[in-house]
């Protein structure tokens, strides 16, 4: 069978939820049985996410194969329950590189280089690189910002190109906005009108309509935007708001969407998509009715995006433990000594944010000493992992300026030190320790428990290292490490063994967690959480 291509546009406005479209469509595909795999064009020059400041794009997503990738692929991998790649996320600044670097080497043959063909070429190579290997029935390809942007253009017209070439193996997924207008009680379907129309400027006719809109839309305007649009009226859908992004296959696959996709590709519809494990899934999460409160340290915690994958980790792990999650952002630069315990103490559970920097890092000593004291189940992922290292070697061990050499190259007490190979490098992207790593994990551990096994693998981003010299002083004073990489003997986690719940993992856990296969630490953790608000409750 040939690969069918799915192309997903959007307009008006960008965070319509393009993304959440496409993993809610491969969701459903996958469901019926189809190989999937999604990517993501993002139209901006850098050459990957990595370098980028959470204020500018998010969290940075990391896949299994150590890149540094769209926030979007996190949201594939989790409705889809696949692992993404290098290949999956593609920027302006790699296809130039990559067209650069065939100049450079004289491949075009001394003629002149420009946008139509070279740079739409190299587009379209990626776009067919997941085809190439025959292993997928379905590449939805998501195109980044929204028609109109000067910079999404070479995409747009290398989308028009395929659609030429491919015929019936593409099709194209226009998502829209129709706002409502409160001073007028009405939906207004204009600015949808003038979308396709740029679209169709540029030789592209979407074959299926999805209308991002806060307000049911009424089956005759429907018909209206489906005759102004030159589309199908069966195949203008609309995605209302939800309570959660969970449940939107479901509303997907209520107006057909998954039908119309495979009737247009000439693909047989037989049957119904296989989604009872989802659909147990949604069943917990509306029956549940007592809540879990966990409260997430960082510096970054004014952004919903900036700690996304950790923040949908933990609703998984909560919709498990029949709980609703009630996630409280705490903003390590306003924590201190004076205020740590009115913040804390309501919490069933904290988690200390992964990030980089000195900014907002002494908050996070306070919360760690706070919640080390009065035993309450923790969790420090990555920096926060390395600053629950700090603060016991501080306030533990008596090593009162013990610090990371990122925060102070000069501290007497490197407990956290730059890794080895990271001392030569300069260059600031896609340098760090990437992707999915080894973990050999102690069978008597906390987080061996969790994970049912002592052989596991994560995935990594950072730059610094737990110090293995003063390995032997943490292990005397009650500080475990009990994960380690197999080859290099680096530490991966630790944990206070005399404690409710004190784990923390130098590696991101959240990047693996999906709706059917959630992270066992993330389980752990939040059963923990439970566990502890229950005992509270009794005594």
């Amino acid at each position: 069978m040939d690969t069918k291509y799915i192309f997903v546009t959007g307009g008006v406005v960008s965070s319509l939820g393009k993304g959440i479209i496409s993993s809610s469509l491969a969701c459903l595909l996958k469901a019926r049985g189809y190989k999937v795999t999604i990517q993501k064009f993002d139209p901006y020059i850098n050459i990957d996410p990595g370098t980028l400041n959470p204020y500018e794009h998010g969290e940075c997503y990391v896949t299994v194969d150590g890149h540094e990738a769209d926030l979007d692929l996190g949201h594939y991998e989790r409705f889809t329950n696949i692992q993404t790649t290098r290949a999956n996320n593609v920027t302006t600044g790699r296809i130039y590189q990559s067209v650069i670097d065939k100049e450079r080497r004289g491949d075009y043959l001394g003629k002149t280089v420009q946008i139509v063909p070279h740079i739409t070429d190299e587009i379209k190579r990626n776009v067919k690189l997941l085809g190439n290997t025959g292993n997928f029935d379905f590449i939805i390809t998501e195109i980044g910002g929204t028609v109109g942007d000067i910079e999404s253009l070479p995409y747009l017209e290398s989308v028009r190109q395929l659609r030429w070439e491919l015929g019936q193996n593409s099709l194209c997924i226009h998502l829209t906005y129709v706002p409502y207008i409160a001073a007028a009680k009405e939906l207004k379907t204009k600015p949808t009108q003038h979308s396709v129309k740029k679209l169709q400027e540029v030789g592209i006719q979407p074959d299926i309509l999805v209308l991002r809109t806060e307000k049911d839309i009424p089956v005759d305007m429907r018909r209206k935007i489906a005759l102004f649009c030159n589309v199908a009226p069966d195949s203008v859908i609309q995605s209302v708001d939800v309570p959660s992004i969970y449940k939107v296959p479901l509303k997907m696959h209520e107006q057909h969407l998954d039908e119309i996709v495979l009737r247009k590709t000439g693909m047989p519809v037989e049957g119904e998509p296989h989604m009872a494990p989802w659909l147990q899934f949604l069943d917990k999460m509306d029956a549940a009715t007592e809540t879990v409160t966990i409260g997430l340290v960082g510096k970054y915690v004014e952004l919903q995006d900036a700690y996304k994958s950790i923040n949908e980790s933990l609703f998984q792990a909560a919709t498990y433990a029949d709980r609703r999650l009630k996630l409280v952002y705490i903003h390590s630069e306003k924590l201190n000594d004076a205020n740590v315990d009115e913040r804390l103490r309501d919490m069933d559970g904290v988690i200390i944010a992964p990030g980089f920097g000195q900014r907002g890092i002494e908050g996070k000593f306070t919360a760690l000493k706070w919640c080390r004291e009065h035993d309450v189940p923790t969790f420090g992922i990555c920096l926060g992992m390395q600053c629950m290292v700090i603060e016991f070697a501080r306030n533990v061990l008596g090593l009162e300026e013990a610090n990371s050499t990122e925060m102070n190259p000069t501290t007497p007490y490197n407990v956290i030190d730059l890794m080895e190979e990271q001392k030569s490098i300069s260059n600031m992207g896609g340098t760090m320790r990437l992707g999915a790593y080894d973990c050999t994990l102690a069978p008597d551990s906390k987080a061996a428990e969790a994970y049912g096994k002592t052989e596991i693998s994560e995935r990594h981003r950072h730059r610094f290292e737990f110090n293995d010299d003063y390995r032997a002083r943490f292990e005397q004073a009650g500080m475990r490490c009990v994960g380690e990489n197999p080859k290099t003997h680096l530490v991966e986690v630790v944990e206070l063994p005399d404690h409710r719940w004190f784990v923390g993992t130098q590696y991101h856990p959240e990047y693996s967690s999906t709706v059917l296969s959630p992270n066992p630490l993330f389980l752990s953790f939040v059963k923990a959480a439970v566990a502890y608000k229950d005992e509270r409750a009794k005594s």
